[in-house]
């Protein structure tokens, strides 16, 4: 049977995904590092395969280093989400340095629209955010789902939102409640993305920031409507880029 690989160099991590027919059979989740080439490569002779794609931040580099086809993250994700969930219609994707929505059908890219110039509700912002509070990613999600009350964070730009909470803490409010204000700015900015498009149909939700339980709670509540994680959701371009290799 033949194997077919996909992988999705990352700002923030590193993903690879091998396919046998529609079977996944392996996947590797890295850190991206300071030379996201080398970390590729690296990946690469780790597994073996008859055809490979690239997606993600780094994938030009890498055809120029060996020549592999490519495709767009937007469309890695569709195919990514139409695998776990075949009646997926709305992508929602927050990486380390974007977020996206896509409107799908059937793995196809109708529409999407995407915030990459700016860390404002992204994982790096989360990153960071936890940081200012003293606290690990995971830590941080918690302490937001125990939280009594939420305070709003008006700033953002991740700059002034870490001199907001600074703020707020010397103020003597509870970290907690800090936390979940700054997880429900990130979805309100995530949903001021949904509603440029609209949403429709299964809402699919990929990304490193999927695993933050929070998020995933602020969604649905803001949106409404059931949220779908895949078991493991980084992986979702690196799984569309191999569907993709195999002729998808």
């Amino acid at each position: 049977m033949v194997k077919t690989a996909g992988i999705d160099i990352g700002s923030r991590t590193i993903k690879i995904v091998v396919l046998e027919g529609r079977n996944l059979c392996y996947y590797q989740i890295v850190d991206t590092g300071i030379d996201q080439l080398a970390k590729a490569k690296e990946l690469l002779q780790s597994v073996s395969f008859d055809k490979i794609v690239a997606t993600g931040y780094g994938r030009h580099r890498l055809q120029e280093e060996i020549g592999c086809p490519v495709i767009t993250e937007i469309k890695a994700y569709a195919l990514g989400a139409n695998f776990y969930f075949p009646h997926c219609r709305t992508v929602i994707d927050i990486g380390g340095q974007d977020s996206k929505v896509i409107k799908v059908e059937k793995g196809k890219v109708l529409d999407f629209v995407m915030n990459d110039r700016c860390a404002a509700g992204t994982g790096k912002f989360l990153e960071v955010m936890a940081h200012t509070l003293g606290y690990t990613i995971e830590e941080f999600w918690k302490s937001a789902l125990a939280a009594r009350t939420s305070l709003t964070i008006n700033a953002m730009c991740t700059v002034f939102a870490e001199s907001e909470v600074v703020s707020l803490i010397a103020r003597g409010e509870d970290p907690k409640n800090i936390a979940l204000g700054l997880h429900q700015a990130v979805v309100n900015r995530v949903f001021a993305l949904v509603g440029s498009i609209g949403f429709e149909g299964e809402i699919v939700f990929g990304g490193g920031v999927a695993k933050n339980r929070c998020i995933v709670s602020c969604l649905k509540t803001r949106l409404g409507k059931e949220i779908f994680v895949p078991e493991e959701p980084q992986i979702l371009g690196a799984l569309g880029a191999a569907l993709n290799a195999g002729g998808e």
